[in-house]
């Protein structure tokens, strides 16, 4: 059974909604920031949350929004699971007030916010490339996430823009995790002649890239550049340090609350989409 944890507004401040929070509470900092964003978002406003843990599985997703439904929420904030177009549909068609939070799909009827990748991810590349590198590799995150399929747009954009070709050999699926990252870096890096740089399209897939570069001998920074869709406070102490782009993270969570509330406020309100852009954080793993 899935568990249901419920944040309640601070001195037993009169409750005006109650939001259910339905994403992956997997143990990385991206997760637990966003979550605490959420709940402080909320607890300013008067309201409470009850936070829900998807597992990332849009079955469990499933069944977890319905579990939020049946405790009479006023509206959900979803982190979408890779494959799940039926939870958000039907709760468009229900006209549960919903907002989709950090993953933006492609749709266009319901609220949503979160961090520009496009753009975002050509910089990366773009940088790698001014500094010399040619052989550019991507280790893409799962393909039924719209974030993933932009940030691999994105790297194909910022090759173009350096006058670079994309080549389907330097492109390896992390599936979004440590594990799948690791393997998808050992099959970039047993490419000849290897990559002289990688960008990886997520955090939590760094943790698996960054341990197979040092597994195979390999100097981060001289040996391999490195750069990251996503930042963390190990990302900044692991030496060398990582060259990343920071998503806006505590400002995702504080927007979708304000956008939840909107929601409810103006139930026939045109649906809106946020993008916020994520910063550059130049650091030495990309060998400046």
């Amino acid at each position: 059974m899935t568990a249901l944890t419920e944040a309640l507004p601070f001195w037993g401040a009169p409750v005006t909604h109650r939001f259910g929070v339905a994403m992956p509470l997997d143990p990385g900092p991206q997760s637990a920031e966003l979550s605490n964003a959420i709940e402080k978002a909320a607890t300013e406003a008067g309201c409470s949350v009850v936070l829900a843990d998807t597992g990332d599985s849009a079955a469990t997703e499933a069944d977890v929004v319905r579990m939020l439904r049946a405790q009479c929420v006023d509206g959900v904030l979803l982190a979408p699971a890779a494959g799940d177009d039926g939870v958000v549909t039907e709760l468009v068609r229900l006209g549960v007030p919903t907002v989709l939070v950090d993953r933006v799909a492609n749709r266009n009827d319901v609220d949503q916010v979160g961090a520009e990748n496009i753009q975002s991810t050509c910089a990366l590349v773009r940088h790698l490339a001014e500094r010399g590198h040619r052989r550019i590799g991507l280790v893409s995150g799962a393909p039924r996430l719209a974030s993933s399929e932009e940030r691999a747009l994105g790297y194909r954009l910022g090759l173009g823009r350096a006058g670079l070709r994309w080549h389907r050999e330097l492109v390896s699926c992390g599936e979004s995790s440590a594990g799948g990252a690791a393997g998808a870096a050992g099959r970039l890096l047993d490419e000849w002649p290897r990559p002289s740089a990688l960008v990886v399209a997520g955090e939590a897939m760094m943790v698996g890239v960054h341990y197979e570069v040092h597994r195979r001998g390999l100097r981060v920074g001289e040996d391999l550049a490195l750069a990251c869709f996503g930042d963390t406070e190990w990302a900044r102490i692991v030496d060398p340090p990582l060259t990343t782009m920071a998503q806006p993270t505590a400002e995702i969570g504080r927007r979708a609350v304000h956008l939840l509330l909107s929601r409810i406020g103006d139930p026939d309100r045109q649906p809106e989409t946020v993008r916020l852009a994520p910063r550059f954080m130049h650091r030495t793993s990309c060998g400046c």
